[in-house]
């Protein structure tokens, strides 16, 4: 880093040098693609082949349940590692958590592939798998946020809306690895071995992402912005209490970001990890064929955030987030009738619109979320928006869709995506605009 003053490389990212600011953003970027692959990976098997295999006894229809349930717990784990990672954020800087996070993180995937099913030794494979999904959960709680939040404080604050979308676009390049690792497992082996053993292959997969990964966020600097506000802290004399505390005793931005999330959380998982379950196991469709159709979606996914980060910086946050939005509550009909029209075309097309205009909504969100917290909680702000809103929304989003699609039909599930996005909206109308916040 070039020796200038704190308050300047905050300022501007051009007083950093390129080459620690390629490093902080390809490390970001790096480890959320890892942490998506993860859960993305976890998603499309829980929809396809782990029921039966950790999961006794049922029908079809109960192991999936369970299954999912399972991806829920992992869910359940964001918020405490959230909540851990962010006070330790606030208190011992970014860089810290986001090798550890990571490290926790890829271990703890690659580990579930190494584990013994049901029928090899009973109740102890579903405890570990559980056991797993903890750890990685608790992992991701405090990963995201140290990502995102790298990023941002780096970044030109004139492009900060498009180079922390980079971080967030780790979700659908995720998505799209863990497809295609799935897809040319399936393709190369017979369905039986598939269901046996090839699933292994996808977490183990995760061993040298977890090298490369590592190797990169080992190489990058600390935040300026964390820099001089613990500079600052020093100086003082009275001790700061909790960032966490601190945060919750203001709530208006947590819950704002609350909301925001909630949509953009459930239109993701109905678009990513329901839409596999219900179109293979209700209308039929060959499972390589919904998940080429989930890859490409993804790509348009991640084109989309980051034309929304950039978007956003030429017209605010607000408005880049409302249009999505809203796009995504007309869409939402029209994606079911088209999933129902039986035809695969018409698939890709209704999976493909529905991920572009989740990318538009998502991507302006992490310079957002990052910009509506000073920097002495902003690592306890973001991981509680970004987490806490995984309890709310994504963890209960694909289970309560398959329910809904299973008892009550399509019109079910396209209310409670309506109706979660009309929260969404309502969130960002009662924000200011935070474009161009000087995170000093």
């Amino acid at each position: 880093m070039t020796n200038v003053p704190a308050s300047r490389e905050a300022a501007d990212s051009r007083t950093v040098s390129r080459s620690a600011f390629r490093r902080v953003l390809a490390g970001s970027t790096a480890g959320a693609v890892l942490e998506w692959y993860d859960f993305a990976l976890y998603g499309i098997l829980a929809a396809t082949v782990l029921g039966p295999l950790f999961f006794p006894g049922g029908n079809g229809f109960a192991q999936l349940l369970l299954a999912l349930a399972t991806q829920g717990l992992g869910f359940v784990a964001r918020p405490i590692g959230g909540i851990v990672f962010g006070h330790l954020g606030d208190r011992l800087g970014r860089k810290p958590m986001l090798v550890t996070t990571f490290l926790l993180l890829g271990l703890s995937t690659s580990a579930i592939g190494l584990l013994p099913t049901y029928s090899q030794v009973g109740i102890g494979a579903t405890i570990s798998l559980v056991v797993l999904r903890l750890i990685q959960g608790f992992a991701l709680g405090g990963e995201f946020g140290a990502a995102v939040l790298m990023v941002s404080e780096y970044g030109s604050p004139k492009r900060r809306g498009f180079w922390s979308a980079w971080p967030q676009a780790g979700a659908p390049l995720g998505t799209v690895l863990a497809t295609a690792v799935v897809g040319g497992i399936a393709l190369v082996l017979p369905d039986n071995a598939f269901d046996q053993w090839g699933w292994r292959v996808g977490f183990l997969f995760a061993i040298p992402l977890l090298v490369i990964g590592f190797w990169i966020r080992r190489r990058i600097d600390e935040s300026p912005v964390f820099q001089e506000a613990q500079a600052r802290a020093a100086a003082k004399t009275v001790r700061e209490r909790s960032s966490i505390l601190e945060t919750l005793a203001h709530p208006g931005p947590v819950l704002r970001g609350l909301g925001v999330r909630l949509g953009e959380n459930v239109a993701f998982y109905v678009y990513t990890v329901f839409v596999v379950a219900y179109a293979t196991k209700t209308f039929g469709y060959d499972k390589s064929d919904v998940l080429l159709a989930v890859a490409i979606a993804s790509l348009l996914q991640f084109a989309g955030m980051l034309a929304g980060g950039h978007w956003s910086d030429r017209v605010g946050r607000r408005t880049a987030m409302l249009v999505p939005a809203l796009g995504l509550a007309i869409w939402a009909p029209v994606f079911f009738a088209i999933v129902q029209a039986d035809a695969l075309p018409l698939l890709y097309l209704g999976v493909g619109v529905g991920a572009a205009l989740h990318g538009l909504l998502a991507g302006p969100e992490a310079a957002w979320i990052a910009e509506l917290f000073p920097t002495r909680r902003r690592f306890a702000g973001a991981s509680l928006v970004f987490q806490g809103s995984s309890i709310i929304a994504g963890a209960p989003a694909p289970l309560i869709a398959v329910w809904l699609a299973e008892k009550q039909g399509p019109t079910a599930v396209v209310l409670y995506l309506v109706g979660t996005i009309a929260v969404t909206v309502v969130a960002l109308l009662l924000s200011a605009e935070t474009r161009g916040a000087d995170l000093n």
